[in-house]
């Protein structure tokens, strides 16, 4: 990721989390897991969780798509 590509500062972890969800679940593809990382609040982490392989598979290929 290059410089313009970085999320700024105050893009806070639940925001994130919020606009993930939203995205994956137009995807048909839901993360149980997701959510924001309790024990880093200062950094704003997202912890995406563990998935099935069928899911991760689901996303990879909404992924391809959103590139192409």
């Amino acid at each position: 990721m290059d410089a313009t590509q970085q999320v700024p500062d105050t893009m806070d972890a639940l925001t994130a989390v919020e606009t993930l969800r939203e995205a994956l679940t137009e995807a048909g593809i839901v993360l149980p897991s997701l959510g924001m990382d309790p024990a880093s609040p200062s950094l704003n982490l997202v912890n995406l969780g563990r998935v099935r392989a069928d899911v991760a598979l689901r996303l990879a290929e909404a992924i391809r798509r959103g590139c192409a």
